[in-house]
């Protein structure tokens, strides 16, 4: 099996074979943010090929190339510049990955995933989504969509993403992919309040908290959620309105999602959050930033893998 990741964030793709027990060649891992290579690099240190090797003969046609373009340009909540191949946004460059393909001639992979926000299906974005489909039909690929949420797939997060699985000569059925019960939120979370970093204190925040004495509050546009069975969609940012919801903590308190429960919730296991947090040390006192944004770009890790396993029941991928 041969992999090839752009856009690759912290490597979702990746850690979905690795759980699935699939021994796979990881042909690149093309990614711009620093801080996510460091963390790639601390997490999936077995995967880097350090020494020197001969590439004579190699087939260098990728199984699957797996790509998640920036989706800030799409998200409602973002201010939602676009797509388009001729704005050059960053969301644009899901066009660049489909000129790669192209140059690939020959070695074009046998199939191609992207992943994005819901917001490409908006009528305002609509037709950038539509021109990527295309693209991929002339470069002869059958192409199908769907809105899959992590709910779905065992995990209890309200995440909803659109997932394109193109296939070269073949068609992908979403309808046969195995979906999973969410499992109880409990199993993701630490006990109780882990340090006083995370109460909710910021009156700005405290004034948006969906409760009733914040009924007649109109100094506000949204409202962050009370975590009951399930997080909100885990944001890059948890100090915001939109962000993934708060815990009650009793007494009028309320607390922040930690950086390890966002990690789990996107997937992952803790000893990749240890290792991610050995490359990216934690301020005394403050909140880690950077790997709560790793968090909140990457994808979950169980929607991919029933992605992965749904390819090779249908027969379009073999081990």
């Amino acid at each position: 099996m041969k992999l090839l990741s752009l856009f690759g964030g912290i490597a979702a793709p990746e850690k979905a074979l690795i759980n699935l027990g699939i021994d796979f060649k990881q042909l690149d891992f093309v990614e711009i943010d620093e801080k996510a290579v460091r963390t790639f690099n601390y997490v999936y240190e077995h995967l880097n090929q350090k020494k020197p090797q001969s590439v004579v003969g190699w087939n260098y046609k990728p199984d699957i190339l797996f790509h998640g373009s920036p989706c800030q340009d799409f998200s409602r909540a973002g201010i939602r510049l676009g797509g388009k191949d001729e704005d050059k946004t960053r969301s644009s460059l899901m066009f660049e990955t489909l000129r790669i393909i192209e140059n690939m001639g020959e070695w074009k992979p046998k199939v191609v995933i992207w992943e994005n926000v819901k917001g490409v299906l908006d009528k305002d974005m609509i037709g950038s989504f539509n021109k990527y489909l295309q693209y991929l039909d002339e470069l002869g690929y059958y192409s199908n969509y769907e809105v899959l949420n992590a709910m779905d797939f065992g995990i209890p997060q309200a995440r909803e993403r659109v997932f394109v699985v193109s296939v070269l000569d073949g068609y992908f059925n979403f309808d046969l992919i195995k979906k999973k019960p969410m499992r109880n939120l409990s199993e993701f979370l630490e006990e109780g309040l882990p340090h006083e970093r995370y109460l909710v204190t910021q009156p700005s925040m405290l004034n948006r908290l969906d409760i009733p004495e914040n009924d007649n509050n109109n100094a506000f546009t949204g409202r962050v959620k009370i975590i009951d069975d399930f997080v909100w969609t885990i944001t890059t940012k948890q100090v915001r309105s939109p962000n993934a919801g708060v815990i009650d903590l009793g007494n009028g308190m309320y607390r922040y999602l930690t950086e390890r429960e966002c990690w789990r919730l996107m997937g992952f296991d803790d000893s990749d959050y240890d290792k991610a947090k050995e490359a990216h040390p934690r301020r005394k006192d403050y909140m880690n930033t950077t790997l709560y944004h790793q968090a909140g770009n990457s994808i979950v890790v169980q929607v991919i893998e029933a992605i992965f396993k749904s390819l090779f029941a249908q027969g379009i991928l073999e081990l």
